[in-house]
């Protein structure tokens, strides 16, 4: 697909979040469903939207570890360079999150956040200036969808905005590795 349609697609999307909104949109791993990480209202309606207890915080994308730096306490050297040399999505458990909506963050204050290299995603949390939440395109404890067509009717009607990119790619990609940060700088694998 053309750099001008994902131009679109990435203006279309930002609207939509930058209105508090909801979307549905391809990631670096599966279709997920997500909103602007720092508005309170827009993260219950993605709870409400999956039939997920809050009580389980989301997943959150960012573009850059600058980016990162702004929504976690400081961490040492060595959990920043891990999360900058991963290449494969691999989402980081980091303690004490801040600047991101409350019901965002996990009842012990952390927050589960994934560096995106993918181009629509990294393109749109760039020009959104903000982390989104990336939670599957699922009601909650049902099968993740790897592709757009086995999203349920159920999770498309309740969106506010379907991003038209990658719909008929077919890939083998899973959920991401999940890899929890320690204070101290080492950390343990969650999820492989």
């Amino acid at each position: 697909m053309s750099e001008k349609r994902l131009k679109v697609e990435v203006d279309k999307a930002l609207e939509y979040l930058k209105q508090g909104k909801t979307i549905l949109y391809p990631t670096d791993t599966v279709w997920g469903v997500g909103c602007d990480a720092t508005n309170a209202k827009a993260v219950k309606n993605i709870y409400s939207l999956k039939r997920r207890n809050e009580a389980k915080s989301l997943i959150i994308l960012v573009d850059s570890i600058e980016m990162l730096k702004k929504y976690i306490a400081k961490q040492p050297d060595s959990i920043y360079q891990l999360a900058d040399t991963l290449d494969n999505p691999t989402t980081i458990i980091y303690p004490r999150a801040k600047n991101l909506a409350n019901n965002a963050i996990a009842n012990d204050g952390s927050i589960a956040i994934r560096i995106v290299k993918e181009e629509f995603c990294k393109q749109l949390i760039k020009k959104f200036g903000k982390p989104i939440t990336s939670s599957s395109a699922n009601i909650s404890g049902d099968k993740t969808p790897l592709l757009f067509r086995k999203i349920l009717p159920d999770v498309i009607k309740k969106v506010d905005h379907i991003v038209d990119w990658n719909r008929d790619e077919i890939s083998d990609i899973k959920p991401s590795t999940i890899i929890r940060a320690n204070e101290d700088g080492s950390f343990e694998i969650i999820r492989e």
